[in-house]
């Protein structure tokens, strides 16, 4: 399928890993020129290379860290002088740090928002003013997708931040979806389970510990009580995301769309 990609500039924050890193491949896959951040160089180059093989436009890898004003607004800015114009906005993060809520204090709270809630402001305002412009200029709305969690429909026991804290993006998307329409589409994405890098190294240390009797059986642990019996690939989310930012979504807007296998039970 032709996502009629071709030509656009698409931004992603904390895309040099995870599931971040996957939504810029689908992109530059689908011809998008790329600019992806992060705060480990060798991420970044490894992601840099990747992704130039993977599609035609080019690429920027820059590090930024997004939980620092001033590194998310340059990182735009440099993407605009990078690319002359930004098209589609992803924003990423990883996870904050697991735990029940009692062993929460207020330092873990702060940073948690700042991570999942205020990276996502910054990101979207300093993008909006070029979102809006390219708009004028193709076929349809620019785009925004955030890239959430599960756990914003559905707690996750033990996952006291990120069942709190990242239902505050979901409130700035909806928001944003109808202020920003019609030149900017918002959307976001509720991934579950994907076999990350990070989940990797979670079930590879469960199986050091003795929890599994290898690998698969570990994934497989992963893979309980979801429908489709196993947990994702990187690369549906990734298209999922790369679907939303196309014109192939074009009348979609407002909407949070679980990619999990169908392990959310509510509606």
């Amino acid at each position: 399928m032709d996502l009629e990609l071709d030509g656009d500039a698409a931004l992603v924050t904390a895309g040099s890993a995870g599931l971040g890193r996957a939504s810029a491949l689908a992109l530059a896959e689908a011809g998008a020129d790329v600019a992806v951040c992060g705060r480990t160089a060798e991420h970044l180059d490894d992601t840099r290379e990747v992704l130039r093989a993977a599609g035609t436009g080019s690429v920027l890898a820059a590090e930024a860290d997004i939980t620092e004003k001033e590194a998310v607004e340059g990182f735009v800015e440099r993407t605009v002088d990078e690319f002359g114009r930004l098209d589609h906005v992803v924003t990423s993060a990883g996870g904050p740090p697991s735990g029940p809520f009692l062993d929460t204090d207020d330092g873990d709270w702060y940073r948690a928002y700042d991570l999942l809630v205020m990276s996502a402001v910054w990101t979207t305002r300093a993008a909006y003013p070029h979102l809006a412009a390219a708009s004028e200029d193709r076929d349809g709305a620019s785009t925004i997708v955030n890239i959430t969690s599960r756990s914003v429909q559905e707690v996750i026991d033990g996952l006291v931040l990120s069942n709190s804290v990242r239902r505050a993006v979901i409130g700035l998307m909806k928001t944003q979806a109808r202020e920003f329409a019609p030149e900017v589409r918002v959307n976001a994405v509720l991934p579950g389970a994907h076999e990350t890098d990070r989940i990797g190294d979670l079930i590879e240390q469960s199986v050091e510990r003795g929890e599994f009797a290898d690998y698969e059986d570990g994934r497989d642990s992963w893979s309980e009580g979801i429908p489709l019996d196993r947990i994702g690939r990187p690369e549906e989310l990734g298209e999922a995301v790369a679907w939303l930012s196309s014109p192939a979504s074009s009348y979609v807007n407002g909407t949070a769309l679980p990619v999990d296998g169908g392990s959310l039970r509510s509606a």
